[in-house]
């Protein structure tokens, strides 16, 4: 579409809408309100199209940059007051073009941060105002760079406050009492419905009677109560708003996590004042002021974390959906595919937690106990499920906060939780997946028990079944990247360790890695720079090297072991 030129129409279409809108004011009452209303319908249709397009297209977003898309779009948001799905729909369309666009961020002036404060700090608290709300926090953020230095705590503070007011409503219940809500509506009309048919049935038998007499016939029609109310689906668009409201603020919350580090010149003191409410008050006049290199999560960022609980409210969201909800939504055809969103928010809430638990201090999570609590539900929740490997999202969600949550606590010696039968369970259904991700997370998971184990008494058993499965991964899976984590897993597990030394002569390692060898070479060689990036390659060439590194401290365990 963007090749065929479909941006010059559509910013034209824009255009005339936003002119149509300005005119539309100044116009007679008469068909004032129909007019307006037609021509929000079709600007929010066409701003709906432009983010879907600028959302896969990066020259889509650099036309938008030129055709100065973004003081249109703005004005559309302006209207939230009085219109919030057309508000919604351009909020979408600037969390895209936002991220990671430099170019566009000069362009924000002080009146335009000014219509996003407005509708951020908005005071209405239905479902589609927090949806926008959540969606105009995280175009705050893609703008993090050019908040003066001073008000970037306020900012953070204000973001994270709208995020844990979203995500500490309880979609499951929602679900519950707006279907309920839902059902009640539509039986009250129904039984006024009736009603009036049933009045409507007393006056058509007069009129029978009337027209025996020609010159006093009358003709009547039928009402019913659903011709003079429109159709509406209010409760089901409300209970979507707040659903993609919890995913999109659980997938804000892994982007600030996943923010570079910053070195320590570039902070000024950060407060972690909890006065959201006047993040950009004395700031969004100071723009052209000193602004700081890219915003990073500091020590202050992470005691806002903790300070708005979103550590405890991320937790919450990870168990499985209100069983009561699923049913509910199972047995409606239009609430159906709410079920999907549910299973989504919670893969999100597991995605959001293996940032928290690689980025926060134990302390900030709840200390040791809490960690090993936490391992605990996560094992409940994956092996409550008998086909837990058939639910890909889920299984590469959860795997990956496993691995994050083992990392973190073998680094702070905090004892683990998984049985060894468990540890095997998930790692013989994972490494059969046909998602590359969840392969590499548990072979990671195989690393990081074994490497614990290695260190203990009585694991020779446990070690040499770890050791089976990671070679049998490392020598035969087909994709170099899950192969490469497999050999740095066996480099770990077998690094040091009186047990690991037995199971490394008794399940014959230093063989079996010494006829491998080779073969990794070559398939590196050969299928390197046609199906991996350079960063995989870079990663790969550090194993190959690793690998010859192991083989001959192999080499002497074996020697002396052996004599």
């Amino acid at each position: 579409m963007v090749t065929k030129d479909i941006m010059t129409p559509l910013v034209a279409l824009l255009k005339e809408c936003s002119t149509g809108l300005d005119s539309n004011e100044m116009s007679p009452q008469k068909k004032k309100d129909q007019n307006k209303n037609s021509i929000e319908n079709i600007a929010n249709e066409a701003i709906n199209v432009l983010w879907n397009i600028c959302e896969c297209s990066s020259r889509a977003v650099s036309i938008f940059n030129k055709e100065g898309c973004l003081e249109i779009v703005l004005k559309y948001l302006s209207r939230f007051s009085t219109n919030v799905d057309l508000a919604i729909s351009v909020a979408y369309c600037l969390q895209t073009v936002t991220e990671d666009n430099p170019e566009l961020l000069k362009s924000f002036s002080t009146p335009a941060l000014h219509v996003l404060e407005s509708a951020m700090l908005s005071p209405v608290s239905s479902m589609e105002y927090l949806l926008l709300k959540t969606l105009v926090a995280g175009t705050v953020w893609n703008l993090k760079d050019i908040i003066p230095s001073k008000s970037q705590a306020e900012i953070i503070n204000a973001i994270l406050k709208i995020l844990s007011e979203v995500l500490e409503m309880d979609a499951g219940e929602t679900v519950i009492q707006m279907k309920e809500a839902e059902t009640q509506r539509i039986k009250t009309a129904a039984e006024t419905e009736d009603t009036l048919q049933s009045a409507n049935g007393d006056d058509l038998m007069e009129d029978e009677e009337m027209e025996e007499i020609p010159h006093r016939r009358k003709v009547r029609r039928k009402t019913f109560i659903s011709d003079l109310l429109p159709p509406t689906d209010k409760e089901l668009r409300e209970t979507i708003a707040l659903l993609t409201a919890q995913q999109t603020a659980l997938e804000i919350i892994v982007n600030m996590c996943c923010s570079e580090d910053p070195t320590d010149d570039e902070w000024e003191e950060l407060s972690s004042s909890d006065e959201s409410d006047a993040f950009m008050e004395n700031a969004l006049s100071e723009c052209g002021g000193q602004l700081l290199s890219p915003l990073c999560l500091s020590h202050e960022v992470h005691t806002a974390l903790t300070h708005h609980l979103l550590p405890k409210k991320i937790f919450d969201k990870t168990a499985f959906p209100n069983s009561v909800a699923v049913d509910v939504c199972s047995r409606s055809p239009t609430w159906k595919p709410l079920i999907r969103k549910m299973n989504t928010i919670q893969c999100r809430a597991l995605v959001c937690l293996q940032s928290l638990v690689s980025l926060l201090d134990v302390d900030h999570l709840g200390g040791p106990a809490a960690l090993q609590t936490l391992a605990q539900h996560l094992s409940q929740l994956l092996f409550s499920q008998p086909d837990f490997a058939k639910h890909v999202d889920f299984l590469e969600a959860i795997s990956s906060a496993l691995r994050a949550l083992l990392q973190t606590m073998a680094s702070k010696n905090i004892p683990q939780c998984m049985t060894p039968d468990q540890l095997m369970t998930l790692c013989t259904a994972g490494v059969r997946s046909s998602n590359v991700g969840v392969r590499v997370n548990v072979v990671s998971i195989l690393g990081i028990t074994g490497s614990v184990l290695a260190k203990e008494d009585g694991t020779l058993d446990t070690l040499k079944t770890i050791g089976y499965c990671l070679l049998e991964v490392a020598t035969k899976d087909p994709c170099l990247v899950v192969a490469g984590e497999a050999l740095d897993a066996l480099f770990d597990v077998f690094a040091d360790g009186k047990e690991a030394e037995r199971a490394s002569v008794q399940i014959k390692l230093l063989s079996t890695l010494k006829e491998f060898q080779p073969v990794f070479k070559m398939k590196i060689r050969k299928e390197g720079r046609t199906k991996y990036s350079p960063d995989q390659l870079c990663v790969l060439d550090n194993v190959k090297m690793n690998l010859r590194r192991f083989v001959a401290y192999q080499e002497t365990v074996e020697k002396r072991l052996t004599t």
